[in-house]
């Protein structure tokens, strides 16, 4: 069954992140972290017409704004056989007021990168947890942002396969999730209605999401997803909560 428009199970971190902008000093980061995502997408093909993954992630570095020249290098990198190779790794944990958090990282260093994480779960009041133990409050989906907001961008998107909407006024963007396994057919369709994509990945949506009501809590949270992401390893974080607007952070 299709929900309407709502923002009851959509974390607002990735309105926040998008709001928040991304600094000079952080954009450097920010290309080494899609440069990986190209890379992992890349080892099942380099050629982005037959490779839904790889087009995909092409596509989130040129809405950053990230040099074809560095997107044509993480392609390469793949044929590289000098090259480090990437593990994909995923690290649960829980934060400030019970949220519940889901990191994804491309390393080539575990060793190196997990204390990383770690660190900033224990400085900002939270905590690593067991694998499993964190994931079951998300649901795996196909996760879409496009341009714009509106009925007749909604009307595009369910009848090009979204099962749930919502709109970011913030960002005049709408985010859509999908099944999983629909993931590149509902955003060809959209393409193909002429919907401007920003960005299409699989990731996670919040089965429940938690409301943090005091700006003491609301600081902590933003600054442990803050740190999290300022890991140049971290490709995604995924999280459940939810700041009321007359929450002042």
């Amino acid at each position: 069954m299709r929900r309407g428009v709502e923002v009851s199970g959509h974390s607002k971190w990735a309105t926040i992140k998008r709001k928040k902008g991304v600094t000079d000093a952080k954009r450097g980061a920010l290309f080494t972290k899609l440069g990986n995502q190209i890379a992992i997408a890349a080892r099942s093909g380099t050629d982005p017409t037959s490779n839904s993954a790889l087009s995909m992630a092409i596509e989130k570095a040129k809405a950053a704004n990230m040099p074809m020249s560095n997107i044509e290098r993480s392609i390469a990198r793949v044929k590289d056989k000098s090259a480090v190779q990437l593990e994909e790794i995923t690290y649960e944990g829980y934060g400030p007021g019970g949220i519940a958090v889901i990191v994804e990282v491309a390393t080539d260093n575990k060793n190196r990168t997990y204390p990383e994480v770690r660190l900033a779960f224990t400085k900002h009041g939270g905590s690593m947890a067991e694998p499993g133990s964190v994931a079951f409050q998300f649901t795996h989906k196909g996760i879409i942002r496009f341009r714009g907001t509106g009925e007749q961008l909604q009307l595009q998107a369910i009848e090009a396969g979204a099962d749930d909407i919502y709109e970011e006024p913030e960002t005049n963007e709408t985010v859509i999730y999908t099944a999983a396994n629909e993931l590149a057919k509902v955003r060809s369709a959209l393409i193909d209605s002429g919907v401007e994509v920003v960005e299409a990945q699989l990731g996670y949506e919040p089965n429940n999401i938690i409301k943090i009501e005091d700006a003491e809590t609301a600081r902590k949270v933003i600054n442990l997803m803050d740190t999290l992401e300022d890991i140049e390893e971290v490709t995604n974080t995924y999280t459940n909560f939810d700041i009321p607007e007359d929450i002042n952070i």
